[in-house]
């Protein structure tokens, strides 16, 4: 336990030399308890180095007492091989499985090499408030846990950390950057975004990481991050953290880094190269129409505590979270077809204890860093062994143990076997496994009497709902919600003013029409002048209209006037009114004649009012 220690120091002193330098450990990604004491003098000098604290390196005291504020006082191998290269300045590539700590590895660094308000070097600085250090994620989960982490570590220091990411609205991330960051944390996309607008300026930056860059390059990022890496110093300082290294990602530090120093942290020669010693594996071939019945008894295993389920496809993970729901058990689905708010309401539920199960695609298999996750199931095969390792690496996380369930469906088992090939795993032919097969009992330990839905008298978690969703400004639900209700809202206002016009002219055909009936005399000149002179148009009108909704307006205006309407709408001036009232039945029982009269604008006022 002691060399893995001592490791570093000499690493520190070897980013001198011209050529990049690997720094192994053949200790455990996983810190172990110290020793029993013994009765050799030697062997009871061992656990001293176990004993080495964030206080033993040239870190900041209040970075040291926020971290021992939550219970973090001795760092991992992968954070005592990489602080004392990073607090010197040097250009880092680290190496490590995941789950192993990380993050501390490069945000320790990060906070003590920066400069805050109340330093007496701030007001020195160039353009104080700019941000002085960007962390680079792939993903917005990952990000806001970066985040979190860089937050709780420099709470006491007073580093101003913001996160920046897509589906969030901008106006709080300029706002606060006007008001000046030390530390921006975000996703690709929208850090280039503010940085074309004009809100964003790197050229403070004297600290880059690229957290999971072996994530980027698959998600297709690394153009993106070029154009980041360009807007920042030639000087800065860089590091590099993934859990694996491809040839696209070497081939990025050699072009961005300067004599950077890779460390490894792999493990030791008993410990298989890949996945963590702690994971217990179980690999089964399972019937789809089988899978959620076995699910159901999983999740009743004892000893189960916080449990993440992984699929392929978004529609999977919400098929599979709402028939969870359905038998009774507390669980919640996260995937890109949901809204930043819901995701984030998911993963605040599953982090307050409202609900225990969380069903997520690949989306969340990084970035999800939950304490006492027990058990990770993958709900269908995974499609490479990169993404096998990262969704296993959920548990057993910073020491812990758990538990990791894989199904196989029969089209699978050529994925599985590459999968198993690649990593050595040594389950080439996963066993046949139903609901009602005893292994599945027996390995998983639940109890026998474990049945498909959960008992009331077990329902005890408040479920998702319980879980406020925040109001994050989304962009997406922006347009898409209050956007479209305020959308309807307007067309809505747009139609009650043309029901008003409407109404208008409804109102001035039967006022013209009792007007036209006022006057008998003179009005039939003028009203044979007007249709002489709009003979083609005002016919066509009125007969639209009063088909529709025209003759409802005119026979409720015409409710005392049935004899003058009736003589207004008469060719003759001079005509009766009971010899035109006996005409109007007549015109109806004949059907195509009073459509032809009321094309000669002649009688479909007195029609209608007649009806």
């Amino acid at each position: 336990m002691t060399q893995h220690h001592e490791t570093p120091a000499d690493a520190g002193v070897a980013t001198d030399a011209p050529e990049p330098v690997i720094t192994e450990t053949v200790a455990p990604t996983a810190p172990e308890a110290p020793a029993e004491p013994a009765d050799d003098p030697a062997e009871v000098a061992q656990p001293v180095a176990p004993e080495l604290t964030f206080a033993d390196f040239d870190v900041h005291p209040d970075i040291v007492a926020s971290l021992a504020d939550h219970g973090i006082v001795t760092p991992f191998p992968i954070q005592a091989m990489t602080l004392p290269v990073a607090l010197s300045g040097h250009d880092i590539i680290g190496q490590a499985k995941t789950g192993t700590g990380k993050t501390l590895g490069f945000g320790v660094p990060i906070l003590n090499r920066v400069i805050v308000p109340g330093d007496d070097a701030f007001e020195s600085l160039a353009r104080p408030g700019k941000p002085q250090a960007l962390a680079v994620a792939p993903t917005r989960e990952l990000a806001v846990q970066v985040a979190s982490d860089l937050e709780r570590a420099g709470r006491k220091r007073g580093v101003r950390v913001l996160t920046v990411y897509g589906g969030r609205a901008y106006e709080p991330q300029i706002e606060a950057l006007k008001n000046g960051v030390e530390v921006v944390v975000g996703t690709p996309g929208r850090l280039i975004d503010l940085a074309k607008q004009g809100h964003l300026d790197l050229s403070q930056a004297r600290t880059v990481v690229l957290d999971e860059a072996d994530e980027m390059l698959d998600l297709g990022f690394l153009p993106d991050v070029e154009t980041l890496m360009s807007l920042t110093p030639a000087s800065r300082q860089t590091m590099l953290f993934s859990a694996t290294m491809p040839g696209a990602i070497v081939a990025l530090a050699r072009r961005y880094m300067s004599q950077p120093t890779h460390i490894r942290a792999m493990g030791d020669d008993t410990e298989n190269a890949h996945t963590v010693k702690a994971v217990e594996q179980f690999v089964y071939r399972a019937h789809a129409m089988d899978k959620v019945e076995m699910l159901s008894r999983m999740l009743q295993a004892n000893g189960r505590g916080l449990t993440i389920i992984f699929s392929r496809t978004k529609r999977t993970a919400a098929k599979v979270s709402d028939e969870l729901v359905e038998r009774g058990f507390a669980a919640a689905a996260i995937h890109g077809d949901l809204g930043q708010g819901a995701r984030e309401q998911a993963l605040r539920a599953f982090r307050n204890g409202k609900v225990d199960i969380l069903v997520a695609t690949d989306v969340a298999a990084r970035g999800i860093d939950v304490e006492n996750v027990t058990h990770v199931i993958n709900y269908q095969c995974p499609e490479d062994e990169k993404t096998y390792l990262h969704r296993i690496g959920r548990t057993a996380r910073a020491g812990n143990t758990g538990v990791a369930v894989t199904f196989v469906d029969w089209d699978d088992l050529h994925r599985w076997a590459l999968i198993n090939k690649t990593l050595d795993l040594g389950i080439p032919e996963p066993q046949e496994t139903y609901s009602s097969s005893d292994h599945l009992y027996s390995d998983l330990d639940i109890p026998t009497d474990a049945r498909g839905r959960l008992r009331r008298s077990e329902q005890k978690l408040a479920g998702l709902g319980a879980e406020e969703i925040e109001d994050l400004g989304e962009t997406g639900k922006r347009h898409g919600k209050s956007g479209a209700g305020s959308g309807r809202g307007d067309r809505g206002d747009r139609g009650g003013d043309r029901g008003d016009r409407g109404g208008d002219r409804g109102r001035s055909r039967s006022d013209r029409g009792r007007g036209d009936a006022v006057p008998t005399g003179s009005s039939d000149s003028g009203e044979s002048s007007t249709s002489a002179d709009g003979d083609e148009n005002r016919p066509r009108r009125s007969r639209n209209r009063r088909r529709t909704r025209g003759a409802g307006a005119a026979a409720a205006g015409a409710a005392g006037a049935t004899g003058g309407e009736e003589s207004s709408a008469a060719t003759d001036g001079g005509s009766d009114g009971p010899e035109t009232g006996s005409r109007p039945p007549r015109r109806r029982r004949r059907g195509g004649a009073g459509r032809g009269a009321a094309g000669r604008g002649e009688a479909a006022p007195a029609t209608s009012a007649a009806e």
